[in-house]
């Protein structure tokens, strides 16, 4: 039988001291249902006392089906009793049915850090874990920089884990709390651990940080040493460089190297990115498009070659099914791409690339040729090539047509005496005749923070009195990248290019380009391919 892991998820505490980030009451609950949902066997809510978002979570902690909640905290202080120390109190009197507990195990963090005997810390360890079992708490030890005190003193740090163990802890977890320690380091140490403790009735643990980029490599060689517990993050949240990533390693734990989950099956492992975009839009940050499983750039392939092989046979190229994590393959369209890729994208729209007329394949790409020396990238913006794939077929409806535009920026000082700059944006779009006219023309104004903001606004006016499903859809990320001249040149030759990111609600993404030597002009192309999109391939028609 395959050995089951435990995961342990810590975004909301450890992943919470990220720089920036700051999760709301509303954050934590929609993450811990997330987690749950999933079915990450224990999920760390927070620090009891440490805050009032943390108190408000804890005295009314979401129901749980498959998790169980963890509260955490450090032992107690030097020269106080376990029962008389209000932060220790707190942590083990809240809501949670598991505590885990912080506590030194480097004699250099003791003496330095704490001022204390060595001898007193072995005692704050024992007293807090036996504190802890007294009011019926499943206990977990966090052996904090346990390889770093290893490495300097093994007797001390076995002497802190054994300390944990004798006062009836669960689970003893090594930390590499300064992310140091390289992955031959942790088999090991690790390895050890598992030999000393190989007779006793208790569970060893992983906790990496990503300090030198080994977070998860780290957890991996605990694993292969004989942990079972591992503990992360989601996206790999965590403080200075982050914590190891569970999105990266579930999924490598479960469908490459053979290990299962209590909680967690194949269906369950369809949603990991459901479940790493949660996490990215509750911090309304852009998913990283190069994380590994997650990432758009995942299973996305731009060579001619690779297009070639994979339609041949995904496993040329792909280490496993995208759909197996719930990602989808992606078949980049860019001047270095062949026909076989512009084919395997155009079937992802319904188009059948290959029965279409020759002259009709071949103008396709040649615009793709063409719109790349001009300084589009395709590869990028998926969404622009699809539309203008089906328009040089023309398939795709005259929904509205841009007339003409304008912007007026404005700085002015106001009452109080402070400079303000205000954008306006005037807009002229004809839609297709009503019955018995015509013609169908309005005018929009709009005002916003900046020229872009101005135009959106304008767009939006005028587009959600004829297509109000378009009022769910929102631009989330803008990017202008200046193009220098074929001869590197410096001055007024260059072109900008501006893409647009959007998305719906119901999860779908979609990016557009536009390029021009006005950034106006520029943003106003993507601008436009991003709702004629959204109308032509997300809604019912």
């Amino acid at each position: 039988m395959e050995k089951t892991l435990i995961f342990f998820d810590t975004t909301l505490r450890d992943g919470a001291q990220t720089m920036g980030v700051d999760f709301s009451l509303a954050d934590k609950n929609a993450i811990a249902g997330a987690l749950d949902e999933f079915g990450i066997d224990f999920i760390e809510g927070g620090w009891p006392g440490a805050n009032p978002d943390d108190d408000s979570f804890f005295n009314a902690p979401p129901v749980f089906n498959n998790s169980k909640l963890v509260a955490f905290g450090m032992t107690r202080r030097a020269n106080t009793s376990a029962g008389n120390d209000p932060s220790l109190s707190m942590v083990i009197n809240s809501s949670a049915p598991t505590v885990c507990l912080v506590g030194k195990s480097w004699d250099f963090q003791v003496t330095e850090a704490l001022g204390i005997e060595l001898n007193e810390n072995i005692d704050m360890i024992a007293d807090s874990i036996k504190h802890g079992n007294k009011q019926k708490k499943q206990m977990f030890f966090d052996a904090e920089h346990f390889f770093d005190g290893y490495k300097n003193n093994p007797d001390y740090a076995l002497k802190c884990l054994a300390a944990a163990y004798d006062a009836g802890v669960d689970t003893l977890v090594l930390c590499d709390t300064n992310g140091g320690t390289l992955p031959h380091e942790i088999y090991d140490i690790t390895a050890k651990i598992i030999k000393q403790f190989a007779s006793k009735n208790v569970t060893i643990g992983i906790h990496s940080h990503d300090d030198t980029g080994n977070a998860v490599a780290n957890s991996i060689a605990a694993v292969q040493a004989g942990a079972t517990h591992i503990q992360g993050t989601l996206n790999g949240l965590g403080e200075r460089c982050g914590n190891a990533n569970l999105i990266s390693l579930i999924p490598t734990f479960l469908l490459k190297m053979g290990y299962r989950a209590q909680n967690i099956d194949g269906n369950k492992l369809q949603g990991l990115l459901k479940l790493s975009r949660l996490l990215d839009d509750r911090l309304n940050q852009s998913p990283f498009k190069g994380a590994p499983y997650v990432g758009t750039r995942a299973f996305a392939h731009k060579g001619g070659l690779h297009a070639s092989g994979m339609a041949k046979n995904s496993n040329t190229y792909e280490h496993i099914a995208p759909e197996q994590v719930g990602n989808q393959r992606r078949v980049i369209v860019s001047n270095q791409a062949g026909r076989a890729n512009i084919a395997e994208r155009l079937i992802a729209y319904g188009l059948d690339f290959n029965g279409l007329e020759k002259y009709q394949a071949q103008k396709i790409i040649n615009h793709v040729k063409n719109r790349e020396s001009q300084g589009y990238s395709y590869d990028g913006a998926e969404a622009s090539f699809a539309l203008a794939a089906f328009e040089i077929l023309q398939q795709v409806p005259a929904y509205y047509h841009i007339k003409r535009f304008r912007v007026i920026d404005e700085k002015r000082l106001t009452l109080s005496g402070e400079e303000e700059i205000e954008s306006e944006a005037t807009l002229v779009i004809e839609f297709p005749p009503k019955s018995g006219s015509q013609e169908n023309i309005e005018t929009t104004v709009a005002f916003g923070q900046g020229p872009i903001n101005a135009l959106d606004k304008a767009m939006r006016d005028a587009i959600l009195s004829h297509y109000s499903n378009l009022k769910f859809m929102q631009l989330i990320d803008y990017k202008v990248r200046i193009i220098p001249p074929p001869d590197n040149s410096i001055g007024t030759d260059a072109v900008t290019r501006v893409t647009i990111e959007s998305r719906d609600n119901n999860g779908n993404r979609w990016e557009t380009i536009g390029v021009s030597v006005n950034i106006i002009d520029a943003s106003m192309q993507a601008l436009n391919d991003a709702y004629r999109y959204n109308l032509k391939f997300l809604q019912k028609q």
